[in-house]
């Protein structure tokens, strides 16, 4: 964060001002739906942004009225909204640049809709969210952190200095919560764990999709990993590079030895910034011919049915939904032991969990997947669709924000 905008948090936020919390009657009591507005940082694709796009259409469905407000110009996950009859907001900010107006955009929005909540998502909509409540009411405010590090020590602070300017901050792993109360970005009496949600119907074995894919990416009986998210330094896509020509040189360990370990495929499905430099060092390491990249997809769902196991080795995570999504797939998974990935896999059962930046670890992991028979590899895969779905479903998790958001309100009466 900005010194000067993190100075201006502290110094506006820790003035004794008094909170405007409505107690006027509000248009919404001239109906029987509940409101709520959800504020993101933008609309494009993104694990935060798709689960605000999940709750939004989730909440409208069971008769919320609702409205999304993104503080950059609309992403492509707008059309989604606009099709669950979502009303639709932006503050036209631009990427990085903190501007004051913000808080006077969403002012005029919240005075629009009168929303009984007020539920923003990811760090910077979080303290926009929290200081616009210094002037102009919000009944309810909940504020909820999708990662471990939202960013550096200036974000940590950002929220300890508003923290009394939200009802609730949650987090979408247990270990983050750990991690903010440690941090003292929030007191453990006012942040609780709520998961992600996933829509589990999208997620299931299709054996069309399966043949139709691995035509179109000419893979035949080879073992296909999929890993998919964006080319970012959080992602640590080298280590995962070294650790699929290590694990590829020759035939994996374990019972059967059914996976010729040298013709496996690597298959990305993302962009962004390193795209290039990961390209480069695939063909350094002699296995461009066996790694393909995809760019932005969106037919993640599919591609899952084309793979054989999913691998993750992320150097930090929040819960990464795609983890949720490949083990609702019946995917066997290799991941780092970072973040919420302990809660979404269950190492030994529905996959294997290794140190992050350890290529050794990931290697020995990835190669001991390709190494069972593929009756043990289904049986780890239908592990974890069960535990996801018992978890994880997105009604389940709409009836737990459903169950926060009555308990908040009858604290805040009108």
């Amino acid at each position: 964060m900005h010194e000067r905008a993190l100075l201006l948090v502290k110094a506006v936020a820790t003035r004794r001002v008094k909170l405007f919390v409505n107690t006027t009657r509000d248009v919404n009591s001239e109906s029987s739906a509940r409101s709520i507005l959800l504020v993101v940082n933008h609309l494009g694709v993104g694990g935060a942004e798709i689960q605000v796009v999940r709750l939004a259409v989730g909440l409208r469905r069971r008769g919320w009225r609702v409205g999304v407000v993104s503080m950059l110009p609309l992403g492509v996950l707008a059309g989604r909204l606009r099709e669950g009859d979502v009303n639709l907001y932006d503050l036209n900010m631009s990427r990085g640049v903190p501007n004051p107006l913000g808080i006077l955009r969403l002012r005029q929005i919240i005075r629009k809709q009168r929303p009984d909540i007020v539920h923003s998502h990811i760090v910077h909509a979080n303290i926009l969210a929290r200081m616009t409540r210094l002037v102009t009411p919000m009944r309810v405010l909940v504020c909820t952190a999708h990662n471990m590090l939202e960013g550096g020590r200036a974000y940590d602070l950002s929220y300890r200095y508003t923290d009394r300017l939200a009802d609730l901050t949650t987090n979408v792993c247990q270990a983050a919560v750990d991690r903010y109360v440690q941090a003292k970005a929030a007191p453990a009496n006012r942040i609780r764990f709520v998961p992600n949600g996933l829509d589990i119907s999208r997620y299931r074995k299709v054996p069309e999709d399966r043949t139709r894919i691995r035509g179109a990416l000419n893979v035949q009986d080879q073992f296909v990993w999929l890993a998919a998210g964006r080319f970012h330094g959080q992602k640590d896509y080298p280590n995962m590079l070294r650790a699929f020509a290590a694990a590829s040189a020759g035939n994996g360990p374990g019972a059967g030895g059914q996976v010729e370990a040298s013709e496996a495929i690597l298959v990305l499905a993302g962009d962004g910034p390193l795209e290039g430099e990961i390209q480069k060092l695939a063909a350094t390491l002699g296995i461009a011919d066996r790694v393909r990249f995809l760019g932005l997809r969106s037919d993640i769902p599919q591609l899952m049915n084309a793979a054989d196991g999913y691998v993750l080795s992320s150097a930090w995570e929040g819960m990464p939904l795609v983890l949720q999504e490949a083990g609702a797939t019946g995917l066997p998974v290799v991941a780092t032991r970072v973040g919420g990935n302990a809660e979404v896999v269950l190492d030994g059962v529905s996959g294997l969990l290794v140190s992050p930046g350890n290529q050794g670890e990931l290697a020995a992991a990835m190669a001991k997947i390709m190494g069972l028979s593929q009756g043990e590899r289904a049986a780890m895969g239908q592990a974890g669709r069960d535990y996801i779905v018992k978890r994880y479903d997105i009604e389940n998790v709409l009836g737990e924000w459903e169950r926060i958001y009555d308990e908040l309100l009858a604290s805040r009466p009108r």
